[in-house]
């Protein structure tokens, strides 16, 4: 009999102990696949990161195509339901939740995604955008700034007069309004089957998603004004990360913020210069630059949108300025 208690205290032993060997699973949702440039930009290189190091505490699983929730707008929410522990979020598509993130949209803000997420990144690390408080934010990013992609000759300013074309937010729909054009709100996923069956002449995206999402397929003309990014996040429930051990919760940090930041932009900016470079060798395909007198009227017009958005609170008016001086400071220093 006491073999027998000892035999069944040992195997106790023995299970407990692999029990809480076992690392704690967190389940990341990503919409699309695992072989676009937001999830090697974004989203693998923490997941990678984070796996090797705390091998044996937590472990990362993502799921792809949107296994937890195909909307890329219920992002978010997957997250506070608990349906994910952490996601991959287009901000754009839950204004009311993310209101501050219009400041990335505005028009003609930024020169380029590195100024935006450098600016963005030092936003974040001073709580100085609301809307986060129920999370911990993994990664903040921001696109290159969306150009026009479209299946009819769009070479000029005055070619948008008319035209309906896909928008990723409100400062891109009031700029394109001002300048003649129709603007369309829509996901970036529902693009080439909206440009292929003659919904919308176009759209406005990034140059990864242009091959990330098919709309390289039913696009041919490829006008590059660079209007606004759209602000990128990876989200993590507060509560489910404060449950965690001190040692995960430093690993996950540790691999966040600019950390995260820096491989988002290094990512992104290779993709992107390889893909502007081979849609410029394609005979078949027409990439126009701007000229500068387009410049010109286009920039007037993002000043005025930019104007028009402070000019409606006093937070959106001290957010603004707050940007204006950090982008002052970072291009001084250059």
């Amino acid at each position: 009999m006491l073999k027998l208690l000892a035999r069944c205290a040992l195997i106790s032993m023995v299970l407990t102990s692999a029990s809480a060997a076992e690392p704690i699973k967190l389940k990341l949702a990503f919409f699309s696949s695992d072989r676009s440039t937001s999830y090697l930009a974004a989203v693998k290189p923490f997941v990678d990161a984070v796996n090797a190091e705390a091998r044996g505490q937590i472990e990362i699983e993502t799921y792809f195509s949107g296994a937890l929730g195909k909307d890329p707008a219920e992002q978010p929410q997957l997250v506070l339901d608990g349906r994910a522990d952490i996601a991959y979020v287009v901000t754009g598509l839950t204004r009311n939740r993310f209101a501050d993130n219009a400041i990335l949209e505005l028009p003609g803000l930024f020169a380029s995604m590195r100024e935006s997420v450098a600016v963005l990144t030092r936003l974040m690390a001073a709580n100085a955008l609301q809307g986060y408080d129920d999370y911990i934010v993994i990664g903040a990013y921001v696109s290159e700034p969306e150009t026009i992609h479209s299946n009819i000759p769009i070479t000029s300013l005055n070619d948008l007069k008319g035209k309906r074309l896909r928008v990723n937010n409100p400062g891109e729909a009031a700029a394109l309004e001002k300048l003649g054009a129709r603007p369309v709100l829509l996901p970036v996923n529902k693009i080439s089957e909206a440009i292929g069956n003659g919904s919308i002449d176009g759209a406005l995206v990034n140059p990864a998603s242009v091959v990330d999402y098919g709309v390289k397929r039913v696009a041919t003309y490829h006008y590059l004004l660079g209007i606004s990014g759209a602000p990128l996040m990876v989200l993590m429930n507060r509560k489910t990360f404060n449950r965690l051990p001190k040692s995960a919760q430093a690993i996950i940090l540790k691999y966040s913020g600019a950390w995260s930041a820096g491989r988002f932009v290094d990512t992104y900016e290779a993709v992107e210069s390889s893909i502007v470079a081979e849609l410029k060798s394609d005979p078949k395909r027409h990439v126009i630059m701007p000229s500068p007198s387009d410049l010109d009227a286009a920039n007037a017009v993002f000043a005025a949108i930019a104007d028009d958005w402070a000019s409606k609170s006093q937070h959106n008016a001290e957010l603004l300025k707050t940007v204006r001086a950090e982008l002052t400071k970072m291009r001084s220093t250059r």
